[in-house]
């Protein structure tokens, strides 16, 4: 490639930079005598001609992106063209490095250095927002420090542009995992605030020499970014304030671009900035749409509506009082306010559908497949039925007529008492099972799943012991904002029901399954939830999942399930 003539124009003379998606080279431009900088797409090369159109589309919208930037801290695009069936892009040449090559150089940068560099991205981002441009994928990797001392931001080649149609899959959530903005693993429209975030995230990379949320693995990554609190940086001196401010969980909560770039540049000076007061909505969960204006109560309900079960008085929702600040709507009675801290794992995975980042795609558009490789650290604890193998059942009775006789019992180390067919293996699922083996497990949200063939079919438990919702209509109606994205998703039931003599709701479900998409193949699924509320307040989900060719067995299964489940005792 080195010494190819691109266009008749640009001449390739080394490489100096690739990832996953492309490769950058320096080049001459043989018409104007000067030194640009060619992207070139590699992925196209392994993608189908389907595929390499949707790629084609994404360099031109990053190529436009760009151009409607006008500012000194963004890459300028010189042209876009097509070379041998493929997009390449011209661009400005920054002689220099990345962020991301400074910190692993020198392991963090100095707090004032960190948010002189912060500074000028914000900048970037302002006159991108301006423009009605979200970048979406602000890293460090993405951030350009020139020799000249010039700070620039690159690589708008997952941007969005107000008014455009996306060019991205059905329920494709894309960008760098360590850097995505809670909402947007929640499934939420991105908005400036989701840039401001991202920005946060990377000057903590910056000051810390570590992304705040990297775990193990992509899922556990993005699980952190929704239900943790960041560790407060160490490092970071007069910056501490603006990455906290930038990396609260509720948008609307952040500060506005004019607060940051002001907490900015009195970092930058080594002054303590003075941080914005906010008043926190209830609940993290907030979102405040694409402008980042306006903060709802978290009633439960993704769009901020006033949510079914709503007690008589209780305010709809909280917006803005004229000062700025944020109302809060009190909490239903006997549940205290508090921020959401976490999603049920069938929930958060769906929410993620598709993430790519750093160019390599990751599929987990497997809303109710959990991660099961023993890396992840899950609980492979083995139950043994009650009955032997031989079928003697004398050891626990069966309910008599409920369920059929070739069934045993399975008492989970967690106090719950399931029936289901001999031979179905234990394995704790979500957050719970990477937390675990480290000690740091969340005792109040537990899942576990018991499956006869790694997870073709499944029967999932879910413990909630401080749930964050009213009742368990108001759940599931949440949870069905966020899998939107499934292929072809379709709402069988969902409705208020009693169960055990008390308040719980029935949600059916279907949708198609990707090739993708462990532990099981491509095709048309089915999933039923029975979702209930004992007296002492703990939240259960029995949810049960199948191939929709074996629905009708699995959904008198399901049925069996529900009339022997044995909850733990005072449950």
């Amino acid at each position: 490639m080195q010494g190819l003539l691109i266009a008749g124009r640009y001449r390739l003379a080394d490489s100096i930079g690739s990832g996953g998606m492309g490769r950058v080279w320096r080049a001459h431009d043989e018409v104007l005598h000067r030194h640009v900088a060619v992207k070139e797409l590699t992925a196209a090369l392994y993608v189908s001609e389907s595929d390499q159109a949707v790629l084609l589309a994404r360099t031109r919208a990053e190529a436009r992106a760009a151009a409607r930037i006008n500012h000194s801290a963004v890459v300028t695009v010189h042209d876009v063209l097509e070379h041998d069936g493929r997009p390449w892009i011209v661009m400005e040449l920054v002689e220099g490095h990345s962020l991301a090559d400074a910190v692993k150089e020198s392991g963090r940068l100095e707090a004032p250095e960190a948010a002189r560099i912060g500074l000028w991205v914000l900048r970037a981002l302002r006159a991108a927002h301006a423009a009605g441009v979200l970048h979406r994928d602000v890293k460090p990797g993405n951030v350009l420090l020139g020799r000249d001392g010039r700070v620039l931001l690159t690589d708008f080649g997952i941007a969005q542009i107000e008014g455009d149609s996306t060019i991205t899959r059905t329920g494709e959530v894309v960008g760098s995992v360590d850097y995505l903005a809670p909402e947007r693993v929640r499934g939420h429209d991105p908005g400036p605030s989701s840039d401001l975030w991202a920005l946060g995230a990377t000057l903590y990379t910056a000051v810390e020499g570590r992304s705040p949320f990297r775990r193990t693995s992509p899922l556990s990554t993005m699980q952190a970014v929704v239900e943790e609190e960041v560790e407060e940086p160490r490092n970071a001196g007069p910056l501490g304030p603006v990455i906290t401010a930038l990396l609260r969980k509720d948008p609307a909560r952040r500060p506005g671009p004019q607060d940051a770039e002001r907490m900015l540049a009195e970092a930058a000076q080594g002054r303590l900035p003075h941080a914005p007061a906010f008043v926190p909505a209830q609940g993290s969960g907030a979102h405040d749409g694409a402008t980042g204006g306006t903060a709802h109560a978290s009633t439960g309900h993704p769009s901020g509506e006033t949510a079914p079960g709503r007690l008589p008085g209780e305010p709809a929702r909280a917006g803005r009082s004229t000062t700025g600040a944020t109302a809060v709507a009190p909490a239903p009675a006997g549940r205290p306010t508090r921020p959401r801290r976490r999603l049920r794992a069938l929930a958060l995975v769906v929410a993620a559908a598709a993430v790519i980042g750093g160019g390599a795609a990751v599929a987990f558009q497997q809303w109710d497949g959990a991660r099961r490789d023993t890396g992840a650290g899950g609980d492979t604890h083995q139950v043994t039925p009650s009955a032997s193998a031989g079928g003697d059942s004398s050891a626990t009775p069966k309910p008599g007529g409920v369920v059929p006789d070739s069934w045993q019992a399975y008492h989970d180390p967690w106090g719950f008492t399931v029936y289901l067919p001999e031979g179905w293996s234990r394995r704790v699922v979500g957050a719970q099972a990477g937390a675990q083996s480290a000690g740091q497990a969340d005792p109040d949200l537990r899942q576990v799943d018991y499956t006869p063939d790694g997870g073709k079919h499944f029967l999932r438990i879910s413990i909630d012991t401080s749930s964050d919702f009213a009742n368990a209509l108001e759940h599931q109606k949440n949870l069905e904002g966020q899998i939107q994205s499934l292929v072809n998703y379709h709402r069988v039931t969902m409705k208020a029901n009693t169960y055990r003599d008390r308040q719980a709701a029935l949600w059916e479900m279907t949708w198609d399954a990707l090739a993708k998409d462990p532990p099981y193949e491509a095709g048309p699924r089915h999933a039923v939830e029975e979702t209930y509320f004992s007296r002492e307040g703990t939240e259960y989900a029995i949810y049960m999942s199948t191939p929709e060719a074996d629905w009708p067995q699995s959904s008198k299964q399901f049925h069996w399930v529900l009339r022997s489940w044995q909850p733990p005792a005072a449950g």
